[in-house]
């Protein structure tokens, strides 16, 4: 066998490992893809009806959030209209209803004062609390005095 006939077998030696480094390559490949694909379809198998599942989630909440903004502009309705009761009551009734008190005091103390006679208080049945205890106005009037 001369040189270049080695040669030769060495380059077709060398090719047949290449080619079978390569098939052996090329069918990893073809198994890693076919396992990606199977994964990728369970993967979208259970993520479609987790989709459906999370729009009908976001759907009901939109509905409960619409409820609810409904309720609160119905208490913002309510609460304007009885701020607007009360500051009609107190401007109706407000001026008359503490001139009615006013005249009642009076007339309970000008009622008092005549029982008493001449304006002055009744000095025996006035007293006055000091200290958690009652104390007749005479000896108020001496502890002042």
């Amino acid at each position: 066998m001369t040189g270049g006939e080695v040669a030769g077998i060495l380059v077709a030696v060398f090719w047949a490992i290449l080619v079978s480094f390569l098939a052996v390559a090329l069918a990893r490949l073809a198994q890693t893809l076919r396992a990606t694909t199977k994964l990728v379809a369970d993967v979208t198998e259970q993520a479609v009806p987790l989709l459906a599942e999370a729009s009908a989630t976001v759907r009901s909440a939109q509905t409960q959030l619409d409820r609810v903004d409904a309720i609160a502009s119905d208490v913002q309705e309510v609460t304007s209209n009885a701020s607007a009761l009360s500051t009609t009551v107190a401007s109706t009734f407000g001026g008359p209803l503490v001139k009615v008190a006013a005249f009642g005091y009076g007339v309970r103390r000008a009622l008092g004062r005549s029982r008493d006679g001449e304006g002055a208080p009744g000095a025996s049945a006035r007293r006055t609390v000091i200290v958690g205890r009652t104390v007749p106005s005479m000896r108020r009037r001496k502890q002042k005095g």
